[in-house]
């Protein structure tokens, strides 16, 4: 009877030490994985002249990884801008919409903590209360860093480092208004949080 319970016993300790294995999280990057991540604001001020701002944007993000190191993904985005008076009347009513394609080249893509590069391409478009439109493209690089804090879930940080925008007016006979960016302000900075699927 005590060689059956000692035999028991080993068992399920063998049993309970193979389950504690297979629950060993994994963290990082690995070819097929997908992440997504992105964005969502609302904001309402009211000033002491009785006017009042109202702010509202979402951006989703997702991303795929075609092997271990280089992963490509898309964006969209919307945002509204409206000011009112203090009658009630509609001074700013700005919509944007944008959407854009980015890739990034991941140093340590397996690990909790990696570093990466990324390289984004962006279109947008802005509508204003006189339904005026203006476009603009914009390209971008970025160094950043990614740190896991669960299986699923990351902490990452963006830092603008190049960047080039041309904005247009809708208009005939416009012009677009070109500008280049390099360097680092903490205006720069981005810090979100992605899930991996």
């Amino acid at each position: 009877m005590k060689k059956l319970i000692l035999s028991l016993a080993a068992l399920a300790s063998f049993t309970f030490a193979s389950a504690q294995e297979q629950e060993v999280e994994t963290y990082g990057f690995n070819e097929g994985d997908m992440f997504a991540s992105g964005s969502f604001g609302i904001g309402s001020t009211k000033f002491p002249d009785d006017s009042k701002e109202n702010t509202f944007n979402i951006s989703p993000r997702f991303g795929y990884f075609l092997n271990d190191f280089i992963a490509v993904g898309a964006q969209a985005g919307y945002s509204k801008q409206k000011e009112e008076n203090a009658n009630g009347d509609d001074v700013v009513d700005n919509s944007t919409f944008t959407i854009g394609a980015f890739g990034r080249y991941y140093l340590m893509p397996a690990q909790k903590f990696s570093f990466f590069g990324e390289l984004g391409l962006g279109y947008g478009t802005t509508e204003d209360i006189n339904d005026n439109k203006v476009n603009g493209v914009n390209i971008e690089v970025a160094p950043g860093l990614s740190y896991f804090v669960s299986k699923h879930f990351a902490l990452e940080a963006t830092f603008g480092i190049l960047g080039y925008n041309s904005v247009k007016p809708d208009n005939d006979g416009a012009e677009s208004t070109d500008s280049f960016q390099f360097g680092l302000n903490m205006d720069d900075i981005n810090l979100g949080l992605i899930y991996k699927f």
